[in-house]
């Protein structure tokens, strides 16, 4: 299958936030940086002669700020703001851009607003193929001893929670990442990932075996929580349901 691919566009006065959002960029294949703008007037230009998909949109910008450019364009791409400021949230939610990312934006932040913006792709086109494996969120960045580690979405058993900390089991070995597992669960995708109990998310493709306020993965056996026996049921319920 042709891979997708999303012309980008950064709209932004800061050197440095664009040097970041570039190589933010860089780990994704099918996105394609097809222009750096440091105001709007240059941004507007170029819309008027290359089809851009997503942009990048500082908000405090000189002349005319990131808002009123988004306001300014009848038949805006999508849009996900990066700013320093928090004060424009409510703007962001009236605009129905993808994400509001707070600088500094972390890696591990950035893909999360990526996969949002594929999914909002998904949801306004369903008429169209579903998006080739790898373009719909298939890895994550996590971040453990100072670097952001790559992490295949097929290869994690499950995750196990410890305090601020999480556990990411995988096939042959596991990770150690600060994170709350109620932020890990938002950033992962809910058709392949469960939640069983307040210390437990699991790989609903690792399950071998449900077994009583049990489930069971290969040789790891997970609790499962009492608030979280109904999503267990429905998961069991699935397949004969569907035959």
């Amino acid at each position: 299958m042709e891979e997708l691919t999303y012309n980008c566009l950064i709209v932004d006065d800061e050197p440095i936030a664009i040097r970041v959002i570039k190589n933010h960029l860089s780990e994704f294949k099918n996105l394609k940086l097809v222009g750096e703008c440091s105001n709007a007037i240059e941004a507007i230009e170029l819309l008027s002669r290359c089809r851009v998909d997503l942009i990048f949109l500082d908000i405090q910008m000189p002349q005319i700020t990131g808002v009123e450019f988004l306001k300014s364009l009848n038949q805006a791409p999508k849009v996900i703001f990066t700013t320093a400021y928090r004060d424009y949230a409510v703007d962001a939610f009236e605009l129905d851009v993808i994400d509001y990312l707070l600088k500094p934006i972390s890696l591990l932040r950035f893909s999360k607003a990526v996969n949002r913006f594929y999914q909002r792709i998904q949801e306004n086109a369903p008429h169209q193929s579903p998006l080739p494996a790898g373009n719909n969120q298939d890895y994550v960045f996590l971040k453990a001893d100072k670097k952001y580690h790559k992490i295949l979405l097929n290869d994690i058993r499950y995750i196990e929670s410890f305090g601020d900390y999480l556990i990411v089991h995988c096939e042959k070995d596991k990770l150690t990442i600060k994170e709350r597992i109620s932020q890990m669960e938002d950033m992962l995708p809910k058709d392949q990932f469960l939640r069983v109990h307040r210390g437990y998310l699991i790989s609903l493709a690792k399950i071998t075996a449900l077994l009583p306020g049990m489930v069971e993965l290969g040789p790891n056996k997970i609790p499962i929580g009492r608030s979280y026996k109904d999503a267990i049921e429905s998961f069991r319920q699935g397949p004969l349901s569907a035959s």
